[in-house]
């Protein structure tokens, strides 16, 4: 994920500190440093989809979303020594997906379990179900946060739902986590459909005061493998555009609203090219940052890991074509600890294996790659290029990078030198 709410305050105060005279400064937190994940010592974030049941009828769902559970999703007590096992290799974050997870009628019962067994958890969930009932027992149980999601603004939720009034209930489970103090942010999917929308969804999240906003870049894998439901290049690279404008609108002006992009690494070297143009400085204070945004740091098989319902595990939460275990024949830490698997020592040592433009890139050191799953998906090899990078041949080129890696030592020299 690439928060750029985060990004900017931090940009922020390291220019406030090379302005005083005493240097450039970079200010980074343990969520911003790429050093333990480069170094292995991390743990993955952790989506289990506890189950492929959901009350609603997304066009853009999991493959095996369905109203009716599949009747083979791990039990309580195997959720339990699931989560026994990612407490014991020091797994620190568990998401509780679907389908829709608030179906399951155990979901109170796993997440104390979680809270007892030391880790974090949260929901993504399509927010419908999210009583203050609901909200308020999911709190008792310990739960610490929760991703709702909202396609957009008005009847094209319901439409992409196919549930009357589902775009209105999911803002109300927003305002209902709010209410009994977790921790809750708006999941948006960017497509086609509700690209028009942006402005209007950026100015409901202010209206509505929402406190975290996530846009979410489309990952053609299952239902999501729409081709009418991809935006352009230059739709994306005006949708970022637009919400980096307004992520900095609200950081001047003081609106208390995170804003985030998520599934496109590419996003974060945009943001670091529209710096280099606009205020070199902080573009300086950045460059040392776009790592930590990278799939070297976030991506599959390295800071994420996915769970599907009959407890399969796949590099990823979206790459549910690949199976590298089960968690009724292995604990998820003897499967997340191969060394033998393929794909997994592949995307854990992935530069040299990228092909294509993101072979030849010279950011790719920067953002991993990608999305791999998205290359499987199109090409049907993992380690061709990402069809969704929308940076330009010269974006991309090494002419480009080593004039703004000078740019970058002009700037911290002349910091210095103050």
């Amino acid at each position: 994920m690439f928060d750029i709410t985060q990004l900017n305050n931090s940009l922020s105060m390291a220019v406030a500190v090379g302005s005083s005279g005493f240097g450039m400064q970079l200010i980074i937190t343990p969520a911003d440093s790429a050093l333990p994940f480069a170094l292995g010592k991390a743990m993955p974030k952790v989506t289990w989809r506890v189950t492929s049941s959901c009350n609603v009828n997304c066009l853009d769902s999991a493959p095996d979303s369905q109203p009716h559970n599949s009747g083979s999703e791990l039990t309580t007590l195997e959720g339990k020594a699931l989560i026994r096992d990612l407490a014991g290799m020091g797994v620190a974050r568990l998401q509780f997906a679907g389908g829709e997870p608030l179906v399951r009628k155990d979901l109170l019962e796993l997440v104390a379990y979680t809270r007892e067994q030391g880790i974090e958890s949260s929901i993504l969930t399509n927010g419908t179900l999210l009583t203050r009932e609901t909200a308020g027992a999911l709190k008792g149980s310990g739960l610490h946060s929760a991703t709702i999601l909202l396609e957009g603004i008005g009847g094209g939720v319901d439409f992409r739902r196919g549930t009357c009034g589902a775009g209105n209930a999911s803002l109300q489970g927003y305002a209902n986590c709010e209410a009994a103090g977790i921790a809750a942010e708006i999941r948006i999917p960017l497509s086609r459909g509700n690209y028009p929308g942006i402005p209007g969804i950026l100015d409901l999240i202010e209206r509505r005061k929402i406190r975290k906003a996530v846009f979410a870049h489309l990952v053609n894998t299952g239902r999501g493998h729409n081709p009418h439901d991809e935006m352009t290049h230059d739709e994306k690279r005006n949708a970022l555009d637009l919400i980096l404008e307004r992520a900095e609108d609200f950081h001047r002006r003081g609106v208390d609203i995170s804003i985030a992009t998520d599934e496109n690494h590419t996003d974060a070297i945009y943001f670091y090219l529209r710096l280099t143009r606009e205020n070199p400085r902080r573009a300086a204070a950045a460059f040392r940052l776009l790592p930590a945004y990278g799939a070297l740091v976030q991506g599959a098989g390295v800071g994420t890991a996915g769970i599907d319902s009959m407890g399969n595990v796949h590099p990823d939460p979206y790459w549910t074509s690949y199976v590298l275990g089960n968690v009724r024949q292995s604990p998820f830490s003897e499967i997340w600890g191969k060394s033998s698997d393929p794909l997994l020592k592949g995307l854990r040592n992935r530069l040299p294996l990228l092909k294509g433009r993101c072979g030849n890139c010279q950011w790719k050191q920067t953002c991993g790659g990608n999305l791999r799953v998205r290359s499987d998906e199109v090409f049907g090899n993992p380690w061709m290029s990402d069809p969704a990078c929308y940076l330009t041949n010269k974006e991309i080129s090494k002419e480009v990078i080593e004039r703004y890696a000078a740019m970058e030592d002009d700037v911290l020299l002349s910091e210095q030198a103050a």
